[in-house]
């Protein structure tokens, strides 16, 4: 803050229009008066607990519900993800790494079902057709 008096209205400044910050901090040095305490401002920090994150494997399991549903492995995947992310809302970080883990488990069966039955749904079909000709 400036504390120097400044006279505005003087014959020689006249032309130059008063410097108004200057007028506003000068009225509130005035009106609150100097602070009695010249200590920095202290500051207040607040640590914020990071979660750890758990992945629930919602959308991998919707992913082989839709379209690699083998033996309703990705329905019983989708149902422990949804389990997980509940878990994960409630705060529960213990039961959500238990539901996702078996999630993820049923995922990965549910894909090498679904890539053993792709692949034999076009391998049998050329074998056969080979066989007749």
């Amino acid at each position: 803050m400036n504390h120097t008096v400044h006279t505005f209205f003087t014959p020689a400044n006249t032309h130059h229009p008063p410097n108004y910050e200057i007028l506003k901090e000068e009225h509130e040095v005035a009106a609150l008066g100097v602070p009695h305490n010249p200590a920095p401002p202290t500051s207040t920090v607040i640590h914020i607990r990071s979660e750890a994150s758990v992945p629930d494997h919602v959308v991998w399991s919707l992913f082989n519900t839709i379209f690699m549903n083998s033996c309703c492995l990705g329905f019983i995947a989708y149902a422990y993800s949804v389990k997980s992310r509940d878990r994960k809302m409630v705060g529960d970080l213990t039961g959500a790494q238990a539901y996702a883990s078996t999630a993820k488990c049923l995922n990965i069966w549910a894909l090498i079902l679904g890539i053993i039955m792709i692949i034999l749904m076009i391998i049998i079909p050329i074998l056969i057709l080979q066989a007749y000709r």
